[in-house]
């Protein structure tokens, strides 16, 4: 795994939107521009929070169905001690295998609580969550394929492997951008270079935005303005 990124680095990042940090991400050519990022199969919850950067923390769960024996699967603590050796800050990433998928939700108040103390800025899941004012009222970014009243039966069957999430394929230890308008994955390679390559795209995209509100706009000097 590349080193983490500073403190600074990382709060630089969190001053982009999604959108800039995607621009950013195309200027380096190592993957398509259909890729790294998720589909709309999930969607941010609280549009109204600040960017989330951070480091994934994988699991699967399963659990729309209940044991073949007994009435409830055991919780497990073990994954705890994963999620601490991932760098800090960190998102735990959950992939809901079950056959239906969202029935129950495995993040409700008391794990995002858990979380929170685990140092997770928030999650993701292609299922369902739950707890909605409690997770707004700690700042916890939460991106879900949907809502549950219920945890049904859902439970950890794995953790610390690559996971799918909406399309987006996700490694444990992966840095993680996302806001209102989704979330993708941060090469780490480049992504201490990103935030003066937003940069520098905002100050080319500039002219452009302004000439169309000025009283001087005309096609030709926004032909001239697109070319340069």
């Amino acid at each position: 795994m590349k080193p983490a990124l500073s403190p600074a680095q990382l709060h630089a990042l969190r001053l982009l939107d999604s959108c800039v940090v995607a621009n950013a991400i195309e200027t380096f050519h190592d993957r398509l521009r259909n890729e790294g990022f998720a589909d709309g199969g999930v969607r941010c919850l609280f549009p109204e929070l600040d960017p989330m950067v951070g480091y994934a923390a994988t699991i699967k769960v399963r659990g729309s169905l209940p044991p073949t024996m007994g009435g409830l699967y055991s919780d497990r603590t073990d994954w705890w001690d994963y999620v601490l050796s991932l760098p800090f800050p960190r998102v735990l990433i959950v992939q809901d295998t079950a056959t239906h998928v969202g029935l129950g939700s495995f993040l409700g108040e008391v794990h995002m609580n858990i979380l929170k103390a685990l140092g997770c800025v928030g999650a993701v899941t292609n299922g369902s969550v739950r707890d909605l004012p409690r997770a707004l009222g700690m700042g916890f970014q939460l991106f879900s394929g949907g809502v549950s009243v219920s945890h049904s039966y859902v439970h950890i069957v794995e953790f610390g492997t690559p996971v799918e999430i909406a399309g987006l394929r996700i490694k444990s230890g992966d840095l993680l951008h996302g806001d209102l308008h989704g979330f993708q994955t941060v090469p780490l390679d480049h992504a201490a270079e990103i935030p003066a390559i937003a940069t520098r795209i905002k100050n080319r995209e500039r002219p452009i935005i302004e000439l169309c509100h000025s009283s001087e706009f005309s096609l030709e000097k926004l032909r001239a303005a697109v070319a340069n």
